[in-house]
């Protein structure tokens, strides 16, 4: 074989391989792509469904400590109303105090 047989089959060679790498590289870039955004849209699906979570947390135990302060209040009003012995003591020292400044 001569040199300038050598030469061109190295050519050919070169071309043939890097055309087959080329087209390997493409490929394998095109499936990467598409693993990357399948993995990217299932992230953001969990990411939305943990959001939704967190927020349905967050507004429960908002709720819950709305509902425990509204029936604390509930109550305290009614015991307020009610004949227990401290609060008769204060009602009627109050209006004993009103009946002397009235008087006097």
């Amino acid at each position: 074989m001569s040199e300038s047989d050598w030469s061109n089959l190295t050519l050919s060679l070169e071309g043939s391989l890097t055309s087959a790498l080329g087209h390997y590289l493409d490929s394998w870039r095109r499936n990467e792509t598409a693993a990357a955004n399948a993995l990217d849209k299932t992230l953001a699906e969990e990411n939305f469904r943990n959001v939704i979570w967190y927020l349905m947390v967050m507004i429960g135990m908002f709720a819950f400590i709305l509902v425990a302060m509204l029936v604390s209040t509930v109550k305290s009003k009614r015991r307020e109303h009610s004949n227990d012995p401290y609060h008769q003591y204060i009602e009627d020292n109050w209006t004993a105090q009103m009946q002397k400044q009235s008087e006097g």
